[in-house]
């Protein structure tokens, strides 16, 4: 089920990762994609913050590849961006980072779609405006109850 938040601005990306943190459990896998300066990043950075991470110490990892985010709730926020293929994103080890308790971010997932967990959630952000962000969240397999939970926490705040 495919479900949509417009976001009107930086603060209510980062609610909607605070949101994100209540209801899905660490361990999932999310797939973002969206243009460059869609939100990405911006996304990681209030599920950072909610979970206890300076959100201005997260930052895109299209350089690193890779980034590591210790807190209440760990994150792993690769970047396929720059990547040739498959090969090199595997070489990345994202296969050990599935299984960890992690929450595991792959920016630009398009490029790597065939690398992804069976199990994971897809958000497509979309610019709108200077300022707004059109989000669709799609999930595979056992996750959907928990991005159901999610959005109905979205819509009743």
């Amino acid at each position: 089920m495919e479900h949509t938040y417009l976001s009107q601005g930086l603060l209510d990306t980062h609610n909607l990762g605070k949101l994100f943190v209540e209801s899905i459990p660490a361990g999932t896998t999310i797939a973002l994609v969206g243009t460059l300066g869609a939100g990405k990043t911006a996304f990681v950075q209030g599920v950072g913050h909610a979970c206890g991470i300076a959100a201005n110490t997260i930052t895109s990892p299209t350089f690193v590849l890779c980034n590591e985010y210790v807190g209440t709730h760990c994150i792993y926020h690769l970047d396929a961006y720059r990547l040739a293929d498959s090969d090199e994103f595997n070489q990345l080890g994202p296969e050990e980072m599935y299984q960890s308790t992690h929450y595991v971010f792959v920016e630009w997932a398009d490029r790597v779609v065939n690398c992804l967990p069976r199990e994971y959630i897809t958000i497509q952000i979309n610019v709108k405006s200077h300022d707004s962000r059109l989000f669709v969240v799609n999930s595979t397999g056992t996750l959907e109850h928990d991005v159901q939970r999610w959005m109905d926490a979205v819509n009743n705040q």
